[in-house]
């Protein structure tokens, strides 16, 4: 083995991680989030754009990115111990990256592509996400 491979193969494996946190996590999450969303804020209330945006922002946001740093801590065979240090070090930078990536997309997501292609949106978007994620983790 050459010095790099070992590097190649933990982006692979992260990459892998990321691959399967959307296709078995956040993607049938999001699905029943913006067909809950499309019900609880429907487009005939008065700034339901901003509603829906406030609330995936404020309170589907810092949720998601809580359970990205649970399961990589779990995946990554970590104690709680080593969670809580993760928690304190990089979750309050993390999270206003989250919003400052994630508000125009999201804004542009539930404001106007039509609820069935919203999780593909916010997949396409969450792949680099997750990668820039893997990236603070170490």
């Amino acid at each position: 083995m050459t010095g790099g491979e070992p590097n190649i193969k933990l982006k692979f494996i992260l990459l892998n991680i990321n691959i399967q946190l959307i296709f078995f996590f956040t993607g049938p999450l999001s699905h029943y989030f913006y067909l809950f969303l499309e019900q609880w804020v429907p487009s005939s209330l008065p700034l339901a754009g901003l509603r829906r945006l406030l609330l995936d922002r404020l309170i589907i946001g810092p949720a998601f990115l809580l359970l990205f740093f649970i399961v990589m801590n779990f995946l990554e065979g970590k104690d709680l111990k080593t969670l809580n240090q993760k928690l304190k070090a990089s979750y309050w930078s993390t999270l206003k990256m989250n919003w400052k990536v994630w508000t125009p997309f999201q804004y542009i997501n539930v404001n106007y592509v039509p609820v069935q292609f919203r999780v593909l949106f916010a997949n396409l978007v969450a792949f680099f996400w997750f990668t820039y994620l893997a990236s603070t983790r170490k």
